[in-house]
């Protein structure tokens, strides 16, 4: 959230020496300009007493030539349907505001697609606000909903109401959703975040769970406001480790002492620069259920060089190897401050290099107000991006693998993203393959913070549509609209979460989208029949059993793609595990060869992965 600070309240994490400098230097550069103008000013009339008529020279001048590519291109037609009431959601996302305008209520929630039953499909969690503690004559809180697919063979998607006993519908603040089967078990377990720390529910099984926080020791502190979170392998031993990112200190008090006004009188919902930052949560599996908190040894505990205080002010975090070594690494998207690249140094711990990386800051050395986050392989030729959702008036980054391993460019004007992605207030952004033709486009979910934003900018709503990409290969990334995309996927909302799965069996990926304050919106694919796919459900067995941060490469009609078991991606959100394959206009596999966590390459007989249906591949021992 970038807005300037309202005022000289700045903190002094703003103020430095680097400060004093420029303004030093802007005085000195200001009195030699003055002193070349007087001179300029004498050369000028000097010249013109001895000078004659100046003499007209005209330059023709050649018109503009204007890239006609991507009007060239045809762009498939796939709409989406908003499918959610008829479905059985009956989800409203509850913020617990009073009027107060306190910062937590405007961030929205997350939600999370898995097969919390066992049955095979995938289930919906969505994640919900509360009451504050504070507020006695506030509604009660409906608490977290989760939903049960109950869609039939070739039917229409339809979910059924489990909350009630299922142990996570229990009021409390939260954030986002982690799914990630810590124990090896076979059945995915749910972190929940919060403001006030987050929980940890075991997987019991048949859509039943326990919570496990105190036991496990992933709660945090009390006065914690953990938002992202991700499972991953941290030293390929075969579990699930984790990560709790956290947004800023925060507390009603410290809230009210900042006092954001929109415009010089109004309560409004306030940017995160007058809050002191805070360091993500870093825990080690021990197994058992138990984890051991390693944050400060494990190397994820930034401080601001000039004040020492916290620096992280994170929305978002991915798992992903982004320099190839086999070990993964983290990812955080950082609000008004560096996001970070933890590099993963095989012992346990991690460096910060996202400055050495290239992600850290924008094209011109800027900090942007960075939500969510995602990571894939989107080019033909398998270069990793990594995809983050900015603040209004701020372009969608989109930071590329150049050919060095680790050095990453901002591509997002070149990749035809930046300019069509500057006004909306994004927040949500997932690749997915929207068309199945093989190759992974770009979303993004968007929504101001504060209903009252038109009042100061014309320009901004607080109901603001989606934006899909169509990836187009060599010709980059092409804006859908309406036309093709159907026009549920734009409708205006307060955008915040999105996940994807393939709820209804037809190969294509549906979507959900969460508001803040609002009912989600639950999007159907409408592609039309005919399609191929190929979907590959991966199960570790050296590795860990989700087989998250396993990379699939699979050939088809003579093209590569990448994909890589990851869950816990968007903003605040979890997907669906399987991963899909679009074949296009191929008609077989030709290969399929996994690159499990910790190295271990395996091939997979291309007629083992049939088109048109979900294939589970056990890693071999």
């Amino acid at each position: 959230m970038p807005q300037k600070p309202n005022g000289p309240n700045e903190p002094e994490e703003w103020v430095d020496s680097d400060d004093r400098a420029i303004r030093t230097g802007l005085r000195w550069s200001l009195v030699a300009l003055i002193g070349l103008g007087v001179v300029g000013v004498g050369a000028f009339f000097a010249l013109r007493k001895t000078a004659g008529p100046a003499k007209v020279q005209v330059t023709p001048l050649a018109a503009p030539q204007t890239v006609q590519t991507a009007q060239k291109l045809t762009l498939p037609k796939v709409p989406f349907s908003e499918v959610g009431e008829a479905a059985g959601l009956r989800f409203r996302h509850f913020t617990g505001a009073a009027g107060e305008k306190l910062l937590p209520e405007t961030m929205g929630a997350g939600a999370a697609f898995f097969d919390a039953d066992g049955d095979g499909d995938a289930d919906l969690l969505l994640v919900n606000g509360n009451r504050w503690p504070w507020d006695a004559q506030g509604a009660a809180s409906p608490g977290s909903a989760l939903y049960r697919n109950d869609t039939p063979p070739g039917g229409a998607i339809r979910f059924t109401d489990i909350s009630a006993g299922s142990g996570l519908e229990a009021p409390l603040y939260g954030m986002g959703a982690a799914v990630g089967d810590y124990d090896n078990d076979g059945r995915p377990d749910v972190l929940i975040t919060a403001v006030g720390g987050a929980r940890l529910f075991h997987n019991e099984g048949d859509g039943h769970f326990k919570e496990v926080t105190t036991t496990a020791g992933v709660g945090g502190k009390p006065d914690d406001w953990s938002t992202a979170a991700t499972w991953f392998d941290l030293d390929n031993d075969g579990d699930l480790d984790l990560v709790v990112a956290h947004y800023v200190k925060w507390s009603r008090a410290i809230d009210a002492e900042v006092g954001y006004k929109i415009d010089g009188s109004t309560r409004a919902y306030g940017p995160p620069m007058n809050f002191q930052g805070t360091f993500p949560s870093l825990y080690r599996n021990e197994g058992g259920g138990r984890f051991t908190d390693i944050s400060k040894e494990g190397g994820v505990q930034v401080t601001n060089p000039s004040t020492g205080v916290p620096a992280a002010k994170s929305l978002g975090v991915v798992a992903t190897d982004f320099n190839g070594d086999g070990l993964t690494d983290l990812i955080v998207a950082n609000d008004t401050v560096q996001n970070f690249v933890f590099e993963n140094q095989r012992d346990g711990r991690f460096k910060e290099v996202g400055a050495l990386t290239g992600i850290a800051f924008d094209s011109y050395g800027n900090t942007r107000g960075a939500m969510g986050i995602d990571a894939a392989r989107f080019t033909d030729d398998g270069k990793l991006g990594i995809a983050i959702g900015n603040f209004a008036n701020e372009m969608t980054a989109l930071y590329v693998g150049g050919s060095t391993a680790g050095l990453f460019t901002d591509e997002s004007i070149s990749w035809g993203v930046g300019p069509a992605s500057r006004l909306p207030l994004k927040f949500g952004v997932l690749f997915l393959d929207w068309d199945l033709d093989g190759r992974l486009d770009l979303l993004s979910v968007n929504g101001h913070l504060e209903e009252e934003i038109t009042k100061v900018q014309a320009s901004q709503k607080y109901r603001q549509p989606a934006q899909l990409f169509w990836n187009a290969g060599a010709d980059g990334f092409v804006p859908v609209g309406p036309e093709q995309a159907g026009a549920a996927l734009f409708t205006p909302i307060v955008g915040r979460g999105c996940a994807q799965a393939d709820l209804d069996g037809d190969g294509d990926d549906d979507l959900l989208f969460t508001q803040a304050g609002g009912a989600p919106l639950l999007l159907r694919n409408d592609r039309p029949a005919g399609g191929r796919w190929v979907r590959l459900k991966l199960v570790g067995t050296r590795s860990n059993r989700d087989a998250l941060g396993a990379t699939v490469q699979l050939k088809a009609g003579g093209k590569t793609q990448w994909r890589t078991v990851t869950a816990n991606r968007g903003y605040l959100s979890s997907s669906a595990l399987p991963i899909t394959f679009g074949l296009g206009e191929a008609t077989a596999v030709e290969s399929i060869e996994i690159i499990w966590p910790g190295g271990q390459r395996q091939s997979v007989p291309a007629a083992q992965a049939q088109p048109g249906a979900v294939t589970e591949i056990r890693q071999a021992p």
